[in-house]
């Protein structure tokens, strides 16, 4: 591939990354981890406006569907061990100028979460890393995973009126991953813990409950399900353990998942991760933040039935990664959360 670097801004801890529709252009955010600003830049790299300057600890932002610019995101979650207050907020542009920031749920250690659709309804599902704390790397209280119909209409919610969310699977140690992927023209989220990988299913009908399917057992910081060999059936790829340093590729066989390839250069603190089409081609996209803090290409070479890696960048640290088509090439943005750098990466093969 050939591969152009732009370095579109400096943002202390620099983390979550989103896409936003937003005055009929696409738009791109970028939030931080730590106590400072969210950014919105257009689809070339360029800084268009502040969204807000604190509190940050932003792990996840989306959009709220059929909307000009509104969106959900994660405040203060600012680490495992000082997340006690995080929360999902309500961010809507306003008509004057600036941004408007109400809550939509308290929620403590919230750390990913995403609006999914089926048969015309939206679910917000939601995941809390661990679900108390008492003090530094307590993991006695395992993370749970939350579910609610969102309304179509959120302007009555705020801090004294929020949104219900239910339990729908507790128990779940180290809560971390979370990948959207779409299963038979049903949009489904991959959950990883440390107890595996499962595959949450909305209901055909909000009264119905979610179907939930353990896809592996082994403890797992992040999965995504890609076809990387063409055969028509989904690889799961797996970050593991919690924050860990392998990379593996597990194959379905017999109705089940057995692991086909692991990755054998060290890569410590596997983070960011997309799984999908780049430059026409089934890929991962794995960035680590410890190392060699490398962002790089994983894919299936059907000529030697072998895994092959192509790097993207060195000693960037890559916290999450985002990518999007743009003029006919392929667009990557990074958050290079160890040297506090927003990059993009424009790919052609």
């Amino acid at each position: 591939m050939n591969i152009e670097k732009k370095v579109m801004g400096n943002l202390t801890k620099c983390y979550s990354i989103a896409p936003l529709r937003y005055k009929e252009r696409d738009h791109i955010l970028v939030a931080a981890e730590k106590v400072d600003r969210c950014l919105l830049f257009d689809t070339d790299g360029n800084l268009e406006d502040t969204i807000w300057t604190e509190p940050g600890g932003v792990m996840t932002m989306v959009q709220v569907p059929g909307t000009d610019g509104q969106f959900l995101a994660t405040h203060k979650f600012y680490s495992p061990n000082d997340s006690k207050e995080a929360r999902i907020v309500i961010v809507t542009p306003m008509e004057e100028g600036g941004w408007e920031v109400r809550t939509l749920a308290d929620l403590p250690f919230v750390h990913r979460f995403n609006i999914i659709e089926r048969n015309g309804v939206n679910y917000l599902i939601a995941c809390t890393l661990k679900s108390g704390h008492e003090f530094k790397d307590d993991w006695s209280t395992p993370g749970k995973v939350y579910a609610a119909v969102l309304p179509e209409d959120l302007s009555g919610f705020n801090q004294d009126n929020q949104l219900k969310l239910e339990v729908i699977k507790d128990n779940m140690l180290k809560n971390h991953g979370y990948y959207k992927v779409e299963e038979q023209g049903i949009q489904t989220s991959l959950i990883s813990c440390d107890s595996g990988v499962y595959q949450f299913i909305p209901p055909a009908a909000p009264s119905e409950p979610w179907e939930i399917h353990h896809l592996i057992k082994e403890a797992a910081s992040d999965g995504v399900l890609v076809d990387f060999d063409g055969d028509g059936e989904k690889e799961l790829a797996v970050i593991s353990p919690f924050h860990g340093d392998k990379i593996s590729i597990w194959k379905k066989s017999e109705g089940e998942y057995k692991e086909v390839y692991v990755y054998d250069q060290p890569a410590e603190f596997n983070h960011a991760v997309y799984g999908g089409m780049l430059c026409g081609k089934p890929a991962l996209v794995i960035g680590h933040r410890q190392g060699e803090r490398n962002l790089f290409v994983l894919r299936f070479n059907p000529s030697t039935k072998t895994y092959e890696t192509e790097m993207i960048d060195r000693n960037c640290g890559p916290a999450n990664v985002y990518k999007y088509t743009k003029n006919e090439s392929e667009v990557i943005i990074s958050t290079n959360h160890g040297i506090d750098e927003i990059a993009m990466y424009t790919l052609k093969a």
